[in-house]
């Protein structure tokens, strides 16, 4: 690690000298990325069980960023303060060293890069130390990007906890991307050596839907927020929370329904797999065991089924009835499973909503504007979405949670450049004055 550590902080004495060269170098990274387009996506569908059709949206995503970051580079680095004439006040960022990068299996692609690529960009050597789950895609990253950055700047170190660790204590800063418990910890740690840190982790995210919501529209977003790449995201939807009678609920659920059953699972390179194997066993049984919970206290409505084959493939799970203080209703399962609630008003909606300790995203449904932004302002949660699944994002916008779901500034957009640099304020004086 002290090698590697070193001889990335050689390397971003030279890389940060120049931003033209910066800008340049990642959009020729972009631009050779599309020759390998299908090696990319071979890999994510192969080590992750990421349906081919949503790797290669993330892979579209992350040439996107690649683009977005090489024209940030160029982007004003500070401002000028007013003060006595002749003098002047700047305010300028500047990169901090060495980014450590921890990542998740999920987004074995976007995420590294949309943690790399602001870090890179504002001048930043990076290593990144990706999930077990996920190193293969991690490595054939580096050999891309070393094709065309300098030696040193951008460096993967495959490992478990043990390399993560070491990692917090040698970079410069840490982004960090997985369990809120494991999340905890490196937060902690990273406080206690001084160094900035951002934590993006755990979330359980609802969906509130008004009387007036679109069934059909809401069937397609649930479709995409709650069950998309088996539910295997940070922004899926856990919790449906239905506002009006039980008339309205029904037909709520008739929709729900339909749309969850339409959904097929298989094998991820079938272009028409919707939901593919979780990524290992003990996923699986966690799916299970929840399944098997739901119906000693709820009802499963839709899906449920237990894959005896040994295959891990799960299927588009709703449940109806858990105790709004049951587990399930309170921590995430990282599998396709929601829970549906039913309330009278929109104030008992936000304050279920609002009911666990995760805060990253939610979602409203409803024709009425007035309502969507009202409500938004009341949720307790980095991100709202209005007609449209809680899962997909922006990468162009700031990204992140509140209470346990976040820790830190946030990622993506603008707003990551912020976090990859420290501001330095210059005063220069005029001095003796020898001219008029």
């Amino acid at each position: 690690m002290n090698d590697l550590i070193a001889t990335a902080r050689k390397a971003q004495i030279s890389w940060s000298a120049n931003p033209i060269a910066r800008s340049a170098a990642l959009s020729a990274v972009a631009k050779s990325f599309i020759t390998h387009r299908d090696q990319m996506v071979d890999l994510m569908v192969d080590e992750v069980n990421k349906p081919i059709t949503e790797a290669r949206g993330e892979f579209a995503r992350a040439v996107a960023i690649l683009e977005y970051f090489s024209q940030a580079v160029l982007d004003p680095d500070g401002t000028s303060i007013p003060t006595l004439d002749p003098n002047l006040i700047l305010s300028l960022r500047r990169p901090y060293g060495v980014a450590g990068l921890i990542t998740p299996w999920n987004f074995p692609l976007a995420i590294p890069l949309w943690k790399a690529a602001p870090a890179l960009a504002v001048g930043n050597a990076v290593i990144i130390k990706p999930s077990e789950f996920a190193t293969k895609t991690a490595l054939f990253l580096q050999e891309l990007m070393n094709k065309t950055l300098p030696q040193g700047i951008f460096n993967v170190l495959p490992g478990g906890s043990e390399v993560g660790a070491e990692l917090v204590d040698s970079a410069d800063l840490i982004s960090f991307t997985g369990s809120a418990k494991v999340g905890r910890g490196i937060v902690a740690r990273a406080a206690a050596l001084g160094k900035p840190v951002q934590a993006e982790m755990g979330g359980h995210s609802p969906a509130i839907v008004l009387p007036d919501a679109d069934l059909e529209l809401l069937a397609s977003h649930i479709q995409i927020g709650a069950f998309s790449y088996s539910g295997q995201k940070c922004t899926a939807t856990r919790r449906i929370i239905i506002v009006g009678n039980e008339k309205r609920k029904s037909e709520v659920i008739d929709s729900l329904v339909a749309g969850a059953e339409k959904l097929i699972s298989g094998d991820p390179r079938d272009e028409k797999t919707f939901l593919g194997p979780l990524i290992h066993s003990d996923s699986y049984k966690n799916y299970c065991a929840a399944v098997a919970s739901a119906r000693e206290v709820g009802s499963v409505i839709s899906g449920g089924r237990i894959d005896e084959t040994g295959g891990n493939l799960p299927s588009a799970t709703l449940t109806d009835s858990i105790p709004p203080v049951h587990q399930l209703m309170c921590e995430e399962v990282f599998a396709p499973i929601t829970h549906i609630a039913s309330v009278s008003t929109t104030d008992e909606a936000i304050a279920l909503a609002n009911a666990v300790l995760y805060g990253l995203t939610a979602s409203i449904h409803t024709s009425d504007l007035e309502a969507s932004l009202r409500i938004s302002k009341r949720l307790e949660t980095g991100m709202v979405k209005v007609n449209g699944p809680t899962a997909g994002v922006d990468f162009h916008a700031p990204f992140g949670g509140d209470k346990d779901s976040s820790y830190g500034m946030r990622e993506q957009g603008k707003a990551s450049l912020d976090f990859y640099t420290h501001t330095q304020t210059i005063t220069v004086n005029s001095g003796t004055r020898k001219f008029q």
